[in-house]
């Protein structure tokens, strides 16, 4: 066989090859770039620390409003980015700082000493999105009294405080692996979706489901992705691409003076990325049965993070969600049943 038909075989299959690659790579990163969705914003943790123009690390112990038993800080003790990979790391050890975080009403507040330390880190101030596709992949730990998210807030209170404007928390985990009676396989291996809206407390509430698509295999110590579509009337929680929830917006509300008379309020404004390891706290522990200090130092490893927008459709991102099969919001319970 002639040489320049060797080559040029050679060229085809080697052209194929980096095809395959590519397609698989758009495959396994959550579609990025299928169906108009439009990469504007990421995170891939590529350098030697924290990226001041993305993230901004809290610096708290005020306990989240959650009686948490951490502090905050922006040390790399408990936030350090290496080899690819952001580790918010959770330890015991007494420290003490300001109790309330930048921006938060009353702060910085008085000193506030707490026996644990961890990570928590916000795009707030610097990015924020309206609509939108959000992924990160990310390990979560294990041990009771352990408490990761990845979540959202509104990068202003334009219909009132807490929740009056809403919260949106796109993945949440409490106690995986300690012994659950109630909990398939015996264990807590569920991670969780869920939206804060309604009045001012007590009169606020919420929607949340628990994933039941990895509830066998349990979701510690494993890398998934974990994504939300957020569209105009409409929002969707999946896990490795598998959608487990979706509320709409005849199910949320607020009662604001101001946006009790919009459709979409409070979930039609810009909200902005956090992640965080929480160190027990009301969610952890008043529906864990109780809070494990041998669980600690524990990490949340977090690969990437990534916001798409639809190109075609900036108004309302609904262009770009597909349609989907989903038969409803089981039957409960799914309302006001966590005590968080």
């Amino acid at each position: 066989m002639p040489q320049w038909i060797v080559f040029i075989l050679t060229l085809l299959v080697t052209l194929n090859l980096v095809g395959c690659a590519i397609s698989n790579k758009i495959q396994t990163s959550d579609r990025i770039g299928d169906t108009g969705w439009r990469l504007v914003w990421q995170e891939e943790f590529d350098g030697e620390e924290l990226d001041s123009s993305k993230w901004r690390a809290e610096v708290s112990c005020w306990g989240g409003g959650n009686n948490e038993r951490q502090c905050y800080t922006d040390r790399t003790a408990n936030i350090k980015v290496e080899d690819g990979v952001l580790k918010l790391i959770a330890k015991p050890e007494t420290f003490t700082a300001n109790m309330y975080p930048e921006g938060m009403t009353g702060a910085p507040g008085p000193k506030r000493t707490q026996q644990y330390t961890s990570g928590k880190i916000r795009t707030r101030g610097l990015a924020s999105w309206t609509y939108g596709r959000i992924s990160a992949r990310i390990k979560l730990p294990s041990g009771l009294g352990t408490w990761p998210a990845f979540w959202m807030m509104p990068s202003e209170d334009f219909y009132g405080g807490w929740p009056l404007s809403g919260e949106i928390d796109i993945m949440e985990a409490v106690n995986l692996g300690a012994t659950c009676e109630s909990c398939p396989g015996g264990k807590f291996n569920r991670t969780s979706g869920a939206l804060h809206f309604g009045g001012l407390p007590p009169d606020n509430t919420y929607l949340y489901l628990h994933n039941p698509e990895i509830a066998e295999l349990g979701p510690w110590q494993e890398w998934r992705v974990y994504s939300l579509e957020w569209g105009e009337g409409i929002i969707r929680w999946f896990v490795d691409g598998k959608l487990f929830l979706q509320i709409t917006s005849n199910m949320w509300y607020t009662d604001s003076s101001v946006g009790n008379m919009l459709p979409y309020a409070p979930f039609d404004r810009s909200f902005y990325l956090m992640l965080n390891l929480a160190v027990g706290g009301n969610l952890a522990e008043k529906n864990g049965g109780g809070f494990d200090p041998t669980a600690f130092p524990a990490e949340m490893l977090v690969d990437w993070v990534r916001v798409e927008q639809c190109s075609g459709d900036l108004e309302t991102g609904r262009d770009c969600m597909e349609d989907l099969p989903w038969n409803g919001m089981p039957e409960g319970p799914w309302e006001g049943e966590l005590n968080k």
